[in-house]
């Protein structure tokens, strides 16, 4: 179930509720009993890993067979350019 903020327009309240997608959204503040409650927008949840971590097969594969690896930074491959005269 998903988690919502709301504040409330007439007090100031600010709370948050787990609510289904199908309930319909609240609108009486519980504190003030006022109904000019609002819900508002979140960042939403970032993305959670669960288990032991990757592994090698998580990644993709060069022709060898090797997982590839990462490249260098500077975009140069460590030779010295050629240059023609």
């Amino acid at each position: 179930m998903p988690t919502y903020d709301y504040e409330c327009d007439a007090c100031g309240y600010k709370f948050e509720m787990f609510q289904t997608f199908s309930e319909r959204v609240k609108r009486k503040c519980p504190k003030c009993g006022k109904t000019r409650l609002k819900r508002l927008i979140g960042s939403g949840s970032g993305i959670i890993f669960k288990g032991n971590g990757f592994y090698e097969t998580d990644y993709k594969r060069n022709d060898k067979g090797k997982p590839d690896k990462p490249s260098d930074s500077t975009g140069t491959s460590g030779k010295e350019p050629e240059y023609s005269s």
